[in-house]
């Protein structure tokens, strides 16, 4: 974790995590501060809380804590308005600033307000632009049809008016009857609201008015042709101009709210055509004058935007410094004197020279007349795992810590994992037609690094970008495999030298081996292109892949166990050595070892031996004669003993470490008894490590003897298993082989075959869009997935436990490094 810093510190324990210590700083109050900005820079501290047991908001430094975190929420703000005016924060590096922070907080808050007004403002602004520009149309809209829509308006009412009297003559005298007919002509005076209404809402606006009035209004709309933009919501909009003519104030009144329900935009409109034509050029000098306003401000705000960009990551990373600060501060615990804080952290041995040098520094510069005070404290507690790793071995040990973190000085199977890992996939993956184009993508990000690194990148692009080494050494292993294999898309060249192998005679066909002769020295480096493209093709590479994943397995699992005994050895377990190494190596290899020996006698004698019988009749009659299956001297004899020895090695692994694990308890709780009486600092630390140990817990022989068998079981079951699991390897080789060959075959062979150029650009069309997206991109997918458990199940439960926590310094690298 975290990159190797400087040249100071001593080479990387590459194989086990580094030294840790738990150390304690007694710093004076008034260099408390410089203190833990200098510790942040170095990043090596992980500090422990001290007052786990008080609130946030109890701590000594809340409120500073909160003071920052309301400058995080200012910038947060700059950052939402500077995306909105498409300004981006400036990307030169960030530097160091001496500005105070109290003065930061005063800046950002001017700047907030000054920016919050400036955004009131503009909205104020826009919106009675918006209404001027809906007003304008009105008035344009409405003056086009206004005389037509008034006069139908009017004859609809007198209509309405005549009806009415008509049904109400019967029972009218006849003398009012005529009065009310000579003033017909006076009664019909309607007015009228005008305005916009959302195109989607018209519909229903007119049924609504036609059913709230009794069909006593008369509605005009017309639509406007392009969307405009609505003052209220700010977006764009269809609408449709309208003008409802109406008689009474009852009328009048539900049309308004009609409107004010709908959303509907109403405005003044003059009946003579006058004042119609002063109105439009009236607000048309407003919208020019509110244009120029508008402008004039966006241009403010935009260059007060750049210029908080330019300082805009400055000020984030002073504030995020800050905040860490003081929140570590708040884990720290005051002194009796509270002149101090007191701070306990883990920290890497190898740093303990580069803290006292940064405590030293922190005192002067703060002008403290008394220095920090540095000691290393005597614990049982397991310390944090850390493991120092650079950009290239840092995706490789993320591997590893998604399956667990090492228990501190846990054996690191990272290392291997660089090697192993990608060779793995390389087996399942072998093509160096493929393996050239997985490289030449991953190319693309290792020379762009620098650049992506500092880029917001999204969930699938952030993870391939982060395990650009792993990609680019699983894409070398796969061209390295891909010669081995001797296959390019498929197809097999002669790159190295001519096939060993020429027809005999015209029985010879490409589709056939038979007929084919050795003519020349065997082909030197992978499979013999003769093979390729022949019905013996399949035969010949099953045997060779299944053989050489049964290879690596069984390889794999050794180091497996290896690494279990350099455990046991350096912690001083011999009990591990002497009944879970051993007995462990006994049976793996008199078993399965013993199967991969007879695969390379076999490949070395050329013998015709079937391997299935030998394994099978081992176990069901190791008596009887092997015949022509025997591949050395004394075979039988070998086979009896190494038979013995897996049987002996599974009562090896269970009985005996339970009962010497309880003569051991007895021993000590023996010993203790005897012992006299200890001093008051003795007696506190043997009951420290009781309470951590369970010294004095009653030993539980049966749990224990369960335990291990379990353990036995799980072993014996597993080397079978696991054993059968690597055959993956073999089985994904062969997938991925015959999936190249059907699209190479069926799909730009068959083009190729048509002379139809059409048909022929199709095919390779469809045969590239099949090999990226299937050979590419599934098929690396499934392979890593399987390497990935090929390393977490087979090899790391033979010695990794995995059950550590993870060094988390406090470090100013990583608070940056949150961001990207």
């Amino acid at each position: 974790m975290g990159d190797t810093r400087g040249g100071c510190c001593p080479p990387m324990d590459l194989f086990r995590s580094e030294t840790m210590q738990l150390v304690q700083l007694i710093i004076p109050m008034e260099s408390a501060r410089l203190t833990v900005y200098y510790l942040g820079k170095l990043g090596l501290l992980q500090f422990k809380d001290l007052n786990s047991d008080k609130s946030p908001f109890q701590r000594t430094y809340a409120g500073q804590i909160k003071k920052c975190g309301e400058m995080a929420r200012t910038l947060r703000f700059f950052k939402e308005q500077m995306l909105k005016a498409g300004v981006s924060p400036s990307a030169k590096s960030v530097e160091e600033t001496e500005i105070d922070v109290d003065d930061l907080e005063v800046k950002l808050a001017e700047l907030e307000a000054e920016l919050t007004e400036m955004n009131a403002n503009g909205e104020k602004l826009q919106r009675s632009y918006n209404e001027l520009v809906e007003y304008k149309i009105v008035l344009r809209k409405a003056g086009d049809f206004f005389p037509s829509a008034q006069h139908s308006a009017t004859a609809r009412q007198r209509e309405m008016e005549l009806n009415q009297m008509v049904e109400e003559s019967i029972e009218t005298p006849l003398l009012q009857e005529q009065a009310t007919s000579t003033d017909l002509s006076k009664q019909v005076k309607l007015g009228f609201v005008t305005g916009l209404v959302s195109r989607g809402k018209s519909m229903a606006f007119e049924r609504i008015l036609f059913r709230a009035t009794r069909g006593n209004v008369f509605l005009k709309q017309v639509p406007i042709e392009a969307p405009i933009t609505d003052p209220v919501s700010g977006e764009k909009m269809e609408k449709n101009v309208f003008m409802v003519f109406y008689s009474g104030e009852r009328v009048k009144n539900k049309i308004l709210k009609i409107c004010d329900a709908f959303g509907a935009n109403r405005y003044p409109f003059a009946e003579d055509c006058g004042k119609q034509a002063l109105m439009i050029s009236e607000v048309s000098g407003k919208i020019s004058e509110l244009k120029s306003t508008i402008d004039a401000g966006l241009l403010h705000r935009d260059h007060l935007l750049r210029t908080i960009g330019d300082q805009f990551e400055q000020w984030n990373l002073k504030v995020k410094k800050e905040k860490s600060i003081h929140h570590t501060l708040n884990m720290l615990s005051l002194d009796v004197t509270k002149k101090c804080l007191v701070a306990e952290a883990w920290s890497p041995v190898f740093a303990t020279k580069q803290i006292q040098d940064v405590l030293q520094r922190a005192s002067v510069d703060s002008n403290s007349q008394v220095g920090a005070i540095f000691q290393v404290l005597h614990t049982r507690e397991s310390p944090p795992t850390y493991f120092r790793t650079n950009k290239f071995t840092s995706a490789f040990q993320e591997i590893v810590d998604a399956y667990g973190v090492a228990k501190y000085q846990e054996a690191n199977p990272g290392v291997y994992t660089i090697v192993t890992f990608p060779f793995l996939f390389a087996v399942m993956f072998g093509d160096w037609g493929h393996g050239i184009c997985l490289l030449l993508a991953t190319l693309f990000f290792i020379i762009r690094e620098q650049k992506l690194s500092s880029q917001k990148l999204g969930d699938i692009t952030e993870m391939t970008f982060g395990g650009r080494y792993v990609i680019m050494m699983m894409s070398l292993f796969s061209i390295y495999t891909g010669f081995i294999y001797n296959e390019c898309f498929s197809v097999a060249f002669d790159l190295f030298a001519p096939s060993a192998y020429a027809c005999r005679d015209l029985s010879c066909r490409d589709a056939d081996s038979i007929g084919l002769i050795k003519v020349r020295d065997t082909y030197p480096f992978g499979v013999d292109p003769a093979w390729h493209g022949t019905r013996s093709e399949l035969p010949f590479l099953n045997s060779l892949k299944m053989k050489m994943s049964i290879l690596l397995g069984v390889a794999q699992m050794n180091l497996g166990i290896l690494l279990s005994y350099s455990n046991a050895t350096f912690f001083g377990n011999s009990l591990n050595i002497w009944f879970q190494f051993i007995p462990q190596m006994i049976f793996l290899n008199s078993l399965f070892g013993y199967l991969s020996l007879l695969i390379i006698v076999k490949w070395c004698t050329g013998s015709q031996a079937d391997l299935y019988h030998i394994m099978i009749y081992m176990f069901l009659s190791p008596t009887d004669e092997l015949g022509d299956n025997q591949l050395f001297p004394y075979q039988k004899t070998v086979q009896l003993v190494l038979l013995l020895l897996a049987l002996v090695s599974v009562p090896w692994m269970l009985l005996p470490k339970p009962f010497l694990l309880k003569k051991q308890h007895e021993n000590r709780h023996q010993g203790q008894s005897n012992t006299q009486v200890q001093s008051t600092d003795d007696a506190l630390s043997e009951e420290n490590h009781d309470s951590h140990g369970h010294g004095h817990e009653e030993f539980e022989f049966s749990e224990v003897f369960v335990h291990q068998l379990i353990h036995t079981i799980e072993f014996v079951l597993g080397a079978v298993s696991n054993t059968a699991s690597y055959l993956r390897l073999w089985a994904l080789s062969l997938a991925h082989s015959q999936l190249s060959i059907v699209f190479y075959e069926k799909v730009l062979l068959l083009a190729w075959g048509y002379n139809n150029m059409v048909i022929l650009v199709v095919g390779i069309i469809i045969f590239i869009f099949a090999t990226v997206g299937v050979l590419l991109i599934m098929e690396t997918l499934s392979a890593f997935l399987h390497a990935l458990r090929l390393h977490w199940v087979e090899f790391q439960n033979k010695f990794y436990e995995g059950d550590g926590y993870k060094f988390y310094p406090f470090s100013f690298i990583l608070i940056d490094d949150e961001d990207h």
